[in-house]
């Protein structure tokens, strides 16, 4: 069949540079695991590189179009082709409890939210590599004290070691998005559960930095805090000015306080 039409609603700009795709393949490690599920192959052009590799690729693709273009020129890819969304499927229908990486050049309008949903599987995902629209990549890689600084940031390396590896030109698309893209690479901590309750961690990172300017006396009211622990040095600064270990403290200063005051 012919080459697919790149959808606007989809988000796709297809790569079309071989040496790029190869070393996107390249940026896994193998880890830790035998799988490997790449989101949104479009045509392939990472996909080829990855079926080269030792492990066992899958893909998931929300295109009807590309998920036929794949089964016309991907034999080895039958019976590994995922034709659903993501963001919504249940991927321990594959995978069950094993752990797998995940791969891609990922959709810029989604691809906060496949960062978000690769969270929820953090225990089955030791590793997850692709390209994003540059300022997000960096934005997922930027430590404490930078305005880009932000929610993604603080979450994502909580749990993983995070880094920038390249950036990619917009001529190597069709079509060219306006922008250009960061390739990127998170490996999972040796040790990833955080010693305060991770709800709660999650939930005073988002509150905060969705009232970023204010002091986290302020942005954290909501919590009932204490007079004493509203006290404390910590709580005088804006979140952009803790890093991961500090949220962490923040967390359990009001874990504590809560138990504290019940």
């Amino acid at each position: 069949m012919d080459k697919v039409k790149a959808k606007k609603h989809l988000g796709q700009h297809f790569l079309n540079d071989e040496n790029i795709a190869r070393k996107i393949a390249e940026t896994l490690s193998g880890n830790g695991y035998s799988d490997v599920l790449e989101i949104g192959p479009g045509m392939g052009v990472l996909t080829k590189y990855l079926l080269e590799k030792d492990f066992t690729t899958y893909v998931i693709e929300i295109d009807h179009e590309s998920v036929d273009y794949l089964n016309a020129h991907y034999p080895k890819l039958h019976g590994k082709i995922i034709s659903k969304d993501f963001l919504k499927y249940n991927i321990k229908e594959v995978f069950e409890e094993r752990q797998f990486a995940i791969i891609g050049n990922f959709p810029y309008n989604i691809s906060s939210q496949i960062v978000f949903r690769t969270l929820d599987f953090r225990h089955q995902i030791p590793e997850f590599s692709g390209m994003f629209q540059k300022e997000v990549a960096e934005r997922i890689c930027e430590k404490k004290g930078s305005k880009t600084y932000g929610i993604l940031s603080v979450l994502v390396q909580a749990f993983y070691e995070a880094e920038y590896l390249f950036t990619v030109s917009e001529n190597v698309f069709t079509p060219p998005p306006k922008v250009k893209s960061g390739v990127l690479r998170l490996t999972r901590k040796e040790n990833y559960t955080l010693p305060c309750n991770e709800k709660l961690f999650f939930n005073v990172v988002k509150t905060a930095f969705n009232q970023r300017r204010k002091q986290l006396r302020n942005s954290l009211k909501s919590f009932g805090l204490s007079e004493k622990l509203r006290e404390n040095p910590i709580f005088d600064l804006r979140p952009e000015q803790l890093d991961v270990a500090q949220f962490i403290s923040v967390t359990q200063n009001i874990e504590a306080d809560g138990v504290q005051s019940q």
